[in-house]
């Protein structure tokens, strides 16, 4: 049996292991049950995929999203290990040929998506697989309590009665406490062992900025600070609509979003990897799966609803352990929208029928059915004809989500597909009577098994690279072939779907479990009102919250955060104070509920680090307040 660290050096080129790698993948290697709890960039795939390979048999790997598991066996498959993945893209033909596969010994990792273990083929073939290992990427999904709950993960349990003996690792970035003990309750982790590394990043200093006008501030930070940068935004739009002014202060930058097609986001992501473009603008689509150690900011336009997202998107900053900066930008309107979240993200039960009975209409599903169908779903036109607001609609497509409904992808990719449907005798006689089709067919005979059987997954970038010519030239051809009934050629979606986890209920029964509902509500509150304090924060370190938060009370101050830095620049002597305080109490006498960046403003003669220091000292002392609008008042005299 080859070691672990042989395994790292032969397929990862790595001479060590880092953090907890070592000690995670030796608990595995000895049949426990792990959970690993690592920061982002901390190196999990490595985690389950190295004692994998050291140990006889397949890894099923569950994971929540295709396009990662789609990324990680490609990976894999450039490392010279075979992989494959089972999700709800792929035919009944191509599910069983995998399966098969599989039973033969094949592959070392086969990815699954969670609403696939219990389907009737995948339960026929489990018995003949000789699984070694369950690695529930992603394991935060499994908790209701958490900011990304997906019911298909409560599947995984069956899983685990069938194979019993089965060690599991379950690995996440961000997880709380609670969510920490619901995952080891849901996944029936005994004797588990947790490996939990620092949440502390050394070289990442946070940091948190009132900017009215967030464009000059974005401008003035990536003019100050060099090199690669991501920026997030909230919405599609912004992010254009930044990209574009970015562009016109003379910044080389670019937008991405789940609404582009998909070569258009793997172009730009190329582009941005290789350091053609500098700055990336995007939502939350852009991130997962993308490591690029020299990104030295990640700027938060908008602000997100919650820690665990703003943690996980500003770790992809200083990933090559150089200093880097995650800065998050805010307004008074970004703290007003944060405190109406809950009442948008969970309406109310008659809404959620409302907007299920106008949806099941706009697709036209008749109760009974729907069940493990796609429909593609133009959220637009929807809302159109039903006279929807898009916020309502969208937060109501999520709540269905949590209740194991259905599922809204905003951008699925489901990949071409292709048999031939005629038989062998007939295709030769056409070869040679259309001779311009002949590279084509001999290209997909030869590259996809079992195309003459079942539809099958094909790319046509593939094909065109190995034909040597123009992707269009080879859907023309594909198109051409369908048309003449010599193959059957389905062209891949790249659009929003709408994935039916059930059959359709009728609206007025459709089944809302409220005490769970209103559950994840008070949670969603907690959540906000966690990110409102990172906002708010001005005296203590932002590394030493955010960590507490995840559980890791063993971080020191940072040094580096501004506000760490703030006190460090800020040597006041005692008349320096006393005369700073009597300058802030007047004027907010004079000026009662003026807004904090007005008072800074109207205070001369003194440096903007030591203002701050007198108002966080006044604010210590509870002789003034700063509301969440970040409006003073006076509190006493």
């Amino acid at each position: 049996m080859k070691k672990a660290s042989d395994i790292l050096q032969q397929y990862w080129h790595y001479d060590a292991f880092r953090g907890e790698q070592a000690a995670i993948i030796e608990a595995v290697l000895s049949q426990k049950n792990v959970l690993a709890l690592l920061p982002t960039g901390g190196g999990k795939s490595i985690c389950f995929q190295v004692p994998a390979m050291v140990m006889d048999g397949l890894c099923l790997v569950i994971s929540p999203l295709i396009a990662l598991m789609n990324d990680q066996v490609e990976n894999l498959k450039k490392r010279g290990i075979a992989a494959a993945t089972i999700n709800s893209t792929l035919s009944f033909k191509e599910v069983e040929f995998i399966l098969n596969n599989a039973t033969t010994g094949i592959y070392k990792f086969l990815y699954v998506s969670p609403e696939r273990l219990e389907s009737r083929i995948f339960l026929a073939y489990l018995p003949q697989l000789s699984i070694n290992l369950i690695a529930v990427d992603e394991a935060h999904c499994i908790s209701q309590w958490g900011y990304d709950f997906r019911p298909s993960y409560l599947r995984i349990q069956s899983i685990k009665k069938q194979l019993p003996k089965i060690p599991i690792i379950a690995l996440t970035a961000s997880a709380t406490p609670i969510v920490q003990t619901d995952i080891i309750e849901k996944l029936q982790l005994h004797d588990v062992a947790i490996f939990k590394q620092s949440f502390e990043k050394p070289n990442l200093s946070f940091s948190s900025i009132f900017a009215e006008s967030k464009i000059n501030k974005l401008v003035n930070i990536l003019q100050k600070v060099k090199g690669s940068s991501i920026v997030y935004c909230n919405s599609r739009k912004h992010t254009k609509e930044v990209a574009v002014m970015l562009q016109q202060s003379g910044i080389l930058a670019d937008y991405y979003h789940a609404g582009l097609l998909q070569e258009e986001r793997t172009m730009k992501q190329h582009h941005w990897i290789e350091d053609k473009i500098r700055v990336i603008v995007c939502t939350n689509a852009f991130g997962m799966g993308i490591d690029k150690p020299n990104v030295r900011t990640v700027i938060h336009y908008d602000v997100p609803d919650c820690l665990e997202n703003y943690y996980q998107e500003a770790g992809r900053a200083g990933r090559d352990g150089q200093l880097a900066f995650a800065v998050l930008l805010y307004n008074s309107m970004d703290i007003a929208s944060l405190q109406e979240l809950p009442n948008i993200r969970f309406p109310s039960i008659a809404t959620i029928q409302q907007v299920y009975q106008s949806l099941a209409d706009f697709l036209q599903i008749p109760v009974g059915i729907g069940e493990g169908i796609y429909y593609e779903f133009d959220v637009f036109t929807f809302i159109k004809n039903f006279k929807l607001d898009l916020i309502l609609t969208i937060n109501t497509l999520k709540v269905l989500e949590q209740e194991g409904l259905l599922f809204f992808t905003e951008s699925v990719f489901i990949p071409s597909k292709i048999q031939f449907t005629t038989d062998k005798n007939t295709l030769e006689y056409f070869e040679k009577n259309y001779p311009q089709f002949d590279p084509i067919i001999k290209c997909l005979l030869r590259s996809y098994t079992g195309i003459f059987d079942h539809l099958t997954t094909v790319f046509e970038r593939q094909i065109a690279k190995s034909l040597k010519t123009d992707v269009q030239v080879v859907k023309d051809q594909l198109l051409q072939l369908s048309s003449l009934k010599i193959i059957e050629y389905i062209p891949q979606k790249d659009t929003p779907q709408i994935y039916f986890a059930t059959n359709r209920a009728a609206a007025k029964y459709l089944h809302i479990h409220q005490e769970n509902y209103f559950a994840r509500r008070k949670a969603f509150e907690q959540r906000v009102n966690a990110m409102l304090e990172y906002i708010r924060l001005n005296n203590d370190c932002r590394s030493v919250l955010l960590a507490s938060y995840f559980g890791d009370n063993q971080v020191k101050n940072c040094g580096i955060c501004d506000n760490c830095l703030a006190k460090k620049k800020t040597p006041l002597n005692p008349e320096e104070i006393l005369q700073l305080e009597h300058l802030i109490v007047d004027i907010v006498s004079k000026f009662p509920h003026i807004y904090l960046e007005e008072l800074l403003e109207k205070i001369v003669c003194f440096t903007k680090e030591k203002k701050w220091r007198v108002i966080q000292l006044l604010e210590e002392e509870k002789k003034i307040i700063i509301g969440i609008n970040q409006q003073v008042q006076i509190l006493s005299s």
